[in-house]
């Protein structure tokens, strides 16, 4: 299963409590904590929902783009 590489670029100060909840969840929480994390639908959800805290590198993560695998 393909990795992706997580890094949290912006502050979370304005983000709402759901936004906040999920970089927890991802053990982000600070400007410039990375984590690599196995690409999952799960996974695909999350950082849908916070693509504009955090940059995201992976070979097959594509902005935007819903893939079925």
């Amino acid at each position: 299963m393909a990795e992706v590489a997580v890094r949290q670029v912006r502050s979370s100060a304005r983000a709402t409590d759901k936004q906040r909840d999920t970089l927890r969840s991802l053990k982000l929480g600070r400007i410039g904590r990375k984590g690599s994390y196995p690409d999952t639908p799960q996974l695909r959800g999350m950082l849908r929902m916070i693509d504009h805290l955090v940059e995201i590198d992976g070979s097959t993560w594509e902005k935007g783009v819903v893939s079925n695998g």
